[in-house]
């Protein structure tokens, strides 16, 4: 029993007091050697995969699980959409950096501004509003990282880049569950 409260304890304490996931995402993000260093880059991604589920677990746990099973599932269908529309259009969404960074904006103030509103009352149609407009930002960033991953664009990344982007579709596969998530969540309270 010791040990098992000694381990729980640990992987508590790691979680709670050290910032291991911006810690390894920015070190995946924006340091090359580590992301291109084998295998370092694994353990990196690794690491970062475990944490990041930890959190999504932690959030889930808010909802009911008819709203996780439907975001999951919702969340699938989209995935396997936007797959196979990247593979089959013409439409280039890799040169479309900057519109994407504006939306990243402007879901931003979205949020503020609900988290403001929804701080003194709260709204169910906005907090759903706001779910969905995060799931088609995120939903877009996941077209754009399979066209880079893909190639054949104005913009593609390097095949030494496997680790970015596992990471990208990663962490954009994530984000539309949780604004899913928000979305499923509020229709049934």
């Amino acid at each position: 029993l010791a040990v098992q409260l000694f381990i729980t304890s640990s992987i508590i304490a790691v979680f709670t007091f050290v910032p291991v996931y911006l810690v390894t995402y920015l070190m995946l993000v924006c340091c090359e050697g580590p992301r291109r260093r084998h295998p370092w880059n694994l353990i990196l991604l690794f690491i970062f995969t475990l944490t990041l589920s930890y959190m999504t677990g932690t959030i889930s746990s808010y909802f009911d699980t008819k709203a996780v099973f439907l975001a999951l599932g919702i969340t699938a269908i989209v995935c396997i959409i936007v797959t196979i529309f990247c593979f089959q259009t013409k439409v280039d969404f890799t040169s479309c950096t900057g519109l994407l960074c504006a939306l990243c904006v402007v879901l931003l103030v979205i949020g503020i501004i609900t988290s403001i509103v929804l701080s003194f009352q709260y709204v169910p149609w906005l907090h759903m509003l706001y779910g969905a407009c995060g799931a088609i930002v995120f939903t877009l960033f996941l077209a754009y990282h399979t066209q880079l991953l893909i190639g054949n664009r104005e913009n593609t990344i390097s095949p030494e880049e496997y680790v970015f982007g596992a990471l990208s579709l990663y962490v954009d596969i994530v984000q539309i569950f949780i604004f899913l998530l928000h979305i499923t969540g509020s229709s049934s309270e």
